[in-house]
């Protein structure tokens, strides 16, 4: 970095330096003012403070990124741009072309071409937030459970390797009829593997709320027989709502000490069904649930989940993709 640049912040900090010492200097060519005048220009002063105090507040972004999910016919190259030129600074991979194992994808196959994007990511203030796998750990049966965790332990090498914090994983069904019990620690005994095997590579396993683990006491069950410093969530607040109908307010006050990652978007319900629809155009009661990470002091991303590859007649990406931090900055004004 330049010595001699200076952020945006250190900046204002000095314009407001500038306001005292010349109000200040005002008084003093003035000459003996009087304690209205004194007071009157110590209150102006204060009054610039404050206002640029706030205007340093409302210039805080919020950290913002957005799935690849969302655009899966572009390279990687115009996904990074588009990031670039719409506010965001985080990236979730989930596929890239189409190619949903991350681990085969040009950018990522060798040593070589992962410092070669990792290089790119940090020229453009970019970083990655969360590789999402398609591991299943409600499977019991031995042959497809092992190439699910596989898959997973894979993921989570690539997050090492690409300075990635997270890797999701799904808990995903239970069964029609039967013990949901056992499932629940099925899921949470995969969890727990994954947790180990992610503690030493520095990276964090989290279950999405999806599937058919969506009512808060499942996932707090599954959470709390999980117990691992490892393990958490990433928090689909159109999944669970969409089905449960629960609090985004209830749901955090038992799940957020969890909650490493989200996933936000909007919904209509259609015969019950979600159609996803652009952000605060839905009825997903979304902001609520943005508003209570907030108050509580979340520090992840909030990634933008446009959901294009399952469901082509949504939105374009180009649409969706650049009025998500549009509709965010229009919420937090």
């Amino acid at each position: 970095m330049n010595p001699w640049q200076v952020d945006g912040a250190t900046l204002a900090r000095v314009q407001v330096a500038l306001v005292f010492v010349l109000s200040f200097q005002k008084l003093f060519i003035m000459g003996n003012p009087s304690r209205k005048e004194f007071l009157g220009m110590s209150a102006a002063a204060l009054s610039g403070l404050l206002i640029d105090s706030s205007f340093l507040s409302k210039k805080k972004s919020l950290p913002l990124a957005f799935s690849t999910l969302g655009c899966p016919d572009w390279n990687f190259s115009q996904v990074m741009d588009f990031a670039v030129a719409n506010n965001y600074t985080g990236i979730e991979l989930r596929g890239i072309q189409r190619q949903m194992d991350l681990t085969q994808c040009p950018e990522f196959i060798t040593a070589q071409k992962r410092s070669e994007t990792l290089a790119l990511m940090k020229q453009k203030g970019l970083q990655f937030v969360n590789l999402g796998s398609s591991a299943n750990l409600h499977i019991a049966e031995a042959a497809e459970r092992k190439k699910n965790l596989d898959e997973a332990r894979n993921f989570i090498e690539l997050a090492k390797n690409i300075n990635c914090p997270y890797v999701r994983v799904f808990p995903n069904k239970f069964p029609n009829a039967g013990d949901k019990k056992t499932t629940i620690e099925l899921i949470a005994k995969g969890l727990k593997e994954l947790g180990d095997y992610a503690r030493e590579k520095n990276v964090k396993v989290l279950m999405e709320t999806h599937g058919d683990a969506v009512h808060i006491e499942d996932i707090l069950s599954i959470m709390q027989a999980s117990a691992h410093d490892h393990v958490g969530l990433v928090w689909d607040v159109c999944n669970m709502w969409t089905v449960t109908k629960e609090s985004p307010k209830d749901a955090y006050a038992k799940l957020g000490k969890y909650i490493y990652h989200t996933h936000i978007k909007d919904a209509k319900l259609e015969n019950n069904q979600p159609h996803y629809i652009l952000l605060g155009k839905g009825e997903v009661p979304i902001f609520e649930a943005i508003d209570v990470l907030r108050k509580n002091g979340y520090k992840g991303y909030y990634s933008f989940e446009w959901e294009k590859l399952w469901h082509p007649e949504i939105a374009e990406p180009d649409i969706a993709l650049a009025d998500y931090p549009v509709a965010m900055k229009n919420h937090f004004k």
